[in-house]
């Protein structure tokens, strides 16, 4: 064994025993203890949200720098998991329907979103980003659509701050009013699906209302998240910005193995009600870290203008979805 290798050996070996020995900050403990609350029955997605907010405004994030992929990660898995538990007919049958109203939301959306960002006086691409994580799916769109236009850091966080806070009150907001309005689950879901931005918020607020609500919320809402491909290619080529890279959710196809995988395969329909429930388990645990994620640094980064034009986009989108489902 050469002196590089075995130095190697040693350092690997010194950095685990560092590891083992380095203690648990009362902060990180009580970061664990809540991670395991959210994984308890009974959780429910505004809940996990809350404690996240709290936790990281009240005594900081303490794996700020690992926490934002660990979330993404986790949500995905989420999402993923959830497709064993709908059937391809349904999936597919859903998807069609869906097809043309996400198609209409999205143009409407993003046409109003530059009219509004004018008005306001926003940058342009501040404005643009704000307006496709309304049309597509909140931060995961703007994630997308940043590095093609290549926007500057205080431009994507702007955007996302607007988004998030609108992101944290749909969870909140919709579940009573479809309750109240007494929408049925196909309605209600396809409503959460075109209305709400992130997909997180899109599950959660869904999984509140009912299951049959959650797989019609999933599925529209992956099938709409798809825009993020074409809108990322298309925002490229219209800021000048021809070879900008473009990040692609590749989750998405795993979702629709998971979702062929539990209708033609019987060995994976005995498996697939543990994996649903795992992933509505990640799901809770992914909105928490979500929350831990919002610091009022980040949540009101844009200022009133930028939380101006997304919140009129946002109720006007909302306010005529949910118009053309409850007829």
């Amino acid at each position: 064994m050469d002196m590089e290798k075995a130095k190697d050996i040693f350092l690997k070996f010194r950095g685990i025993h560092d590891l083992l020995d380095r203690g648990l900050t009362i902060r990180e403990i009580i970061f664990w203890l809540a991670v395991v609350v959210c994984l308890l029955p009974g959780m429910t997605a505004p809940i996990a949200l809350v404690m996240g907010l709290l936790f990281v405004n009240l005594l900081g994030h303490p794996y700020a720098k690992s926490g934002a992929k660990a979330t993404d990660y986790l949500l995905q898995f989420a999402v993923v998991g959830l497709g064993f538990g709908i059937s391809a007919e349904q999936a597919f049958t859903t998807g069609k329907e869906g097809f043309i109203m996400t198609f209409i939301a999205i143009i409407c959306t993003l046409g109003l979103g530059l009219i509004f960002g004018k008005l306001l006086k926003i940058d342009q691409k501040t404005s643009f980003l704000v307006a496709v994580g309304t049309a597509i799916c909140g931060g995961s769109a703007i994630a997308a659509v940043s590095p093609a236009i290549k926007a500057r850091q205080h431009q994507i966080s702007m955007a996302l701050g607007a988004v998030f806070v609108l992101n944290s009150l749909a969870l909140f907001l919709f579940p009573p009013i479809g309750k109240f309005l007494g929408l049925g689950a196909e309605q209600f879901g396809t409503w959460c699906a075109i209305a709400i931005h992130d997909t997180s918020s899109v599950v959660g607020a869904a999984s509140q209302y009912s299951d049959e609500a959650l797989k019609i919320a999933t599925t529209v809402k992956l099938t709409r998240a798809l825009w993020i491909i074409p809108v990322a290619f298309l925002s490229a080529f219209a800021f000048g910005q021809g070879k900008g890279k473009i990040k692609i959710p590749y989750f998405i196809g795993l979702f629709i193995l998971a979702v062929l995988a539990n209708s033609f395969l019987p060995s994976v329909k005995l498996i697939a009600p543990f994996i649903d429930h795992l992933a509505h388990m990640a799901l809770c645990l992914s909105i928490f870290l979500i929350g831990c994620g919002l610091s009022r640094k980040l949540l009101f980064a844009g200022g009133l203008r930028v939380l101006g034009q997304a919140s009129i986009l946002w109720v006007i989108i909302a306010g005529l979805t949910l118009l053309v489902v409850a007829l």
